[in-house]
């Protein structure tokens, strides 16, 4: 169950990285439409170590022509996935007595 949370959590990065490849553009240049001075604000986002602002995610849709509401779906799902996560952590990890 856990893990299956993990790969939800991932689907965000996973949606925009196959997005990016299937309109045929390198991370540089998404960085550099986006105004980024590095690749690495994009290479954090594929990899699922940072999400975009809501901003850049309606900017990224019209780049890779994708249609605002399946970015919208991705982005709830995978925002849902990482809260669930957190608050199961939470409520059922035990912290040692002092």
């Amino acid at each position: 169950m856990v893990r299956m949370m993990v790969q939800q959590q991932l689907a965000l990065a996973n949606f925009l990285k196959e997005k990016r490849i299937r309109a045929g553009l390198s991370q540089k240049e998404v960085a550099e439409k986006l105004g980024y001075s590095t690749a690495q604000f994009v290479s954090n986002w594929e990899r699922g170590l940072s999400a975009p602002p809501v901003e850049t995610l309606k900017v990224i849709a019209e780049m890779y022509n994708v249609d605002l509401d399946e970015v919208f779906n991705v982005t709830l799902e995978s925002a849902v996935n990482r809260l669930t996560v957190d608050l199961r952590e939470k409520f059922y990890t035990r912290k040692k007595s002092v």
